[in-house]
């Protein structure tokens, strides 16, 4: 019987290239929020993958960009910090020949890191396989990687072949968690996330970047649960348009949240939100950390 191997695969890439995606397709199950909109994971996420070759714990992470307030400080902290907690780093960009700035950005980040990368190259269902060939030789004259996988995260392709490779470079070793464990993220923040996904999917582009939610109350009583939650923004107006006309866009967006956790929770929701008002919040360490974004934490 062969060695079980177990490790930790820390995922990166610029905002909105589908880490989040991805590693859902990978787990097989959604743990992270996903939206058309960049930055949408703020916290790094544990999730689980095991089989009987072993386990495969991923960290996903906030996109690594260039920060505008410190709430984007914290985003970039928890990446760069990812990078020297993994036994592998899974760098998943965009098939475009052209390496913009963004990701010459990260190049320089893994400069420093002797840990081995494997470049995953997303959405190759927009191309033809001869399309691919030249992102893979523009990264390639770059910097060396141990292997490079072309992927689509939106319809699986090539995602087993990215597990079996995986493999290769993980420690043999005992697993981290029960086989039965796809994530080590708090219930609590799991649906504060889903709920905050609704809020990115629902809106216009003008407010999604400054709310936060946060779960004032969730209690357990036999098969149904009582949800409260508050969705922070940043401005008046704000408020007024995630409530909309009597009511409807909240509405909305309370009705997509109860979906998906009903489906988690495998019972009924009973959600009620409310919308508050914290101006600038995310330049806040007071509110940064109340709403979950806690600096001292990245090093924890």
């Amino acid at each position: 019987m062969s060695e079980i191997k177990s490790g930790f695969v820390a995922l990166i890439g610029r905002p909105n290239v589908g880490k989040s995606t991805l590693m859902n397709r990978l787990i097989g199950q959604k743990i992270a929020i996903t939206s058309h909109k960049p930055q949408t994971t703020r916290n790094r996420i544990r999730t689980v993958y095991t089989d009987e070759r072993g386990q495969i714990v991923f960290l996903d992470t906030p996109g690594i960009h260039k920060a505008h307030n410190k709430l984007g400080d914290y985003m970039v902290n928890v990446a760069e910090k990812t990078l020297g907690d993994a036994d592998l780093i899974l760098w998943l960009v965009e098939p475009d020949a052209k390496i913009g700035p963004g990701d010459r950005h990260i190049m320089e980040a893994l400069a420093g890191v002797k840990t081995p990368v494997i470049l995953c190259i997303n959405k190759i269902d927009k191309l033809s396989r001869d399309e691919v060939l030249p992102v893979i030789a523009a990264y390639s004259s770059e910097m060396e990687f141990c292997e490079i996988i072309p992927v689509s995260a939106m319809k699986g392709r090539g995602c087993q072949d990215l597990l079996d490779t995986i493999y290769k470079y993980l420690p043999e070793g005992e697993m981290f968690y029960d086989e039965d464990t796809v994530t080590d993220q708090p219930m609590r923040q799991i649906t504060a996330e889903i709920i905050r996904e609704k809020v990115l999917r629902s809106m216009s582009d003008e407010v999604p970047h400054g709310v936060a939610v946060v779960i004032d109350r969730m209690e357990f009583r036999q098969h149904i649960v009582d949800i409260d939650a508050t969705i922070v923004c940043e401005k008046e107006s704000h408020k007024g348009m995630i409530i909309g006309k009597q009511g409807s866009m909240l509405k909305k967006i309370g009705s997509a949240a109860r979906r998906d956790i009903e489906e988690m929770v495998e019972g009924q929701v009973n959600l009620k939100l409310w919308v508050k008002v914290r101006k600038d919040w995310r330049d806040s360490d007071m509110l940064l950390k109340n709403f979950g974004y806690d600096q001292k934490s990245i090093n924890e």
